[in-house]
């Protein structure tokens, strides 16, 4: 099946079959049921928070855990800390730059990409892959999550060539839309060219002949109709040749390591060791709610204060009131015609527990036991700014995100660029890629770091203290001194 009860989109096992028929062997196999997993945290669905229970009298009903939705929690959190419209990328050349960053802003690239971010914090993995409208020459990037990801070729170094599998809509039907980008010499060979109209099968083993010469990557697309029967939609074309000597795609993973499944090209979920963090939090948040709907005010109403109506041979009394036991008929009583009872409330204890929860959260997923915390005036979580300042295991870890990410970023921005200036742009040797992070500001050490540097090694200042320039907010009750701007 291609979705599950929800709707949501899986790789098809007609898509797997095909593969498997080409010789690949599949890592998702033994990565999907763990993202299965994660995908229902993030989505706070499962036999955890719909179960069924039983009352006094045996009878079994439905019960319903509500959730603050930790685990998408923390993966929006790092999705808006890592990425956001501050990150750059930065070419040795400043034509290239100025022209992929405006590459980035016009297609939105950002934006999107912080969303995948997001998810692959959430299931492990991610990608951004190239993608290309010849007729109208336009390069454009694609957005995958781990459940659209098979890597094809990978070692220690990371995936080599790769496999993304998504639904399209083909004249008003839903296909399957499988495209590996492989590299020259290990893929289809140059048998299929960009204007053949034939698309590989398994059946037809020569399509795999290898030409050790060519180290371009080719972008193999293949679509099937829901019964798995392979189709040929007009303006598709089946082998494009990038003639990019590099991946034409870029991995998304956080810098956890994956302990589920050895030697897997997928990554981990960043929550992945801190479910029973997630669970406590839900768990306390809906003890809390919970007390606070049981502890609401019960009215006792004397049974004169009611009307009546006939009913058959009956005389019943009418009902009244939204029927959310909050008031009662004392039967047969004519005495205290009203009477109120509010239960006392136990929520001092429900919400230090729940603070307890959110902080053991925040510890086990890389942010510091301070970032998520309840606060009479900011609520249960604070700012960057504030956390940061204080948070040396927060900002240690998003370096290690950062580094992780940066492979990625720059891959897919060289294959733009590569991509462009086959289809005409004219676009300057890009060099040296890298990304520009962006620094939160940080206490008055680091302040203090970029003044000295600036100082007396001007040309060795660290990436970040640009930030720090003319501050003069207060940071943690201390007010951070300004820093003169660099001399040139």
């Amino acid at each position: 099946m291609s979705t599950n009860g929800l709707d949501e989109y899986w790789v098809p096992e007609h898509v797997k079959d095909y593969l498997r028929k080409l010789g690949f062997v599949l890592p998702l196999d033994d990565m999907e049921p763990w993202i299965r997993s994660w995908d229902d945290w993030m989505s706070a669905r499962g036999d955890f928070y719909d179960y069924r229970d039983k009352d006094g009298m045996g009878r079994v009903y439905a019960v319903h855990r509500r959730s603050i939705h930790p685990a998408m929690r923390v993966c929006k959190e790092w999705g808006s800390l890592l990425l956001n419209e501050n990150v750059q990328v930065v070419c040795e050349d400043q034509g290239a730059t100025d022209w992929i960053n405006g590459f980035f802003s016009t297609t939105n690239f950002m934006s999107a990409a912080q969303a995948t971010v997001v998810r692959a914090f959430g299931l492990g993995t991610g990608a951004w892959a190239l993608w290309l409208d010849l007729d109208k020459r336009k390069v454009r990037v694609r957005h995958y999550d781990a459940r659209m990801v098979i890597p094809l070729t990978w070692d220690e170094d990371g995936v080599a060539e790769c496999a993304f599998v998504t639904r399209a809509f083909y004249r008003g039907k839903a296909v399957d839309q499988l495209q590996m980008h492989l590299k020259g010499g290990m893929g289809f060979s140059a048998g299929l060219s960009p204007s053949s109209s034939s698309t590989p099968s398994p059946e037809s083993p020569d399509v795999l002949l290898t030409n050790e010469t060519e180290e371009t990557y080719r972008i193999v697309t293949v679509c099937f109709d829901h019964e798995g029967n392979e189709l040929s939609p007009v303006g598709i074309l089946p082998v494009y040749d990038t003639g990019c000597p590099f991946p034409t795609f870029g991995i998304v993973k956080p810098a956890v390591t994956n302990t589920r499944v050895d030697m897997s090209p997928y990554g981990q979920s960043v929550f992945a060791d801190a479910i029973d963090a997630v669970q406590a939090v839900d768990l306390t948040f809906d003890a809390l709610i919970n007390e606070i709907d049981l502890s609401k005010m019960r009215v006792f109403l004397s049974d004169v204060l009611f009307d009546r109506e006939q009913d058959g041979n009956k005389n019943v009394t009418i009902p009244f009131g939204k029927q959310d036991c909050t008031v009662f008929r004392k039967v047969m009583s004519t005495e205290d015609t009203i009477q109120e009872f509010a239960p006392a409330l136990r929520t001092n204890g429900q919400i230090e527990a729940f603070r307890v929860a959110l902080q053991m959260l925040g510890d086990l997923t890389g942010f510091g036991i301070s970032y998520f915390d309840m606060d009479n005036a900011r609520g249960y979580v604070k700012t960057a700014t504030e956390v940061s300042s204080d948070n040396s295991a927060l900002m240690r870890n998003v370096r290690r995100h950062e580094n992780g990410l940066e492979g990625a970023i720059v891959g897919i921005a060289r294959a733009v660029m590569h991509a462009a200036r086959s289809l005409g742009e004219s676009i300057p040797d890009e060099g040296e890629v890298r990304a520009r992070w962006h620094r939160w500001p940080a206490g008055q050490a680091e302040i203090r770091k970029c003044h000295e540097y600036d100082n007396h090694f001007p040309r060795m200042r660290p990436d970040g203290c640009d930030d720090f320039e003319r501050l003069g907010t207060k940071n943690q009750g201390r007010t951070a001194f300004a820093i003169p701007p660099r001399k040139t």
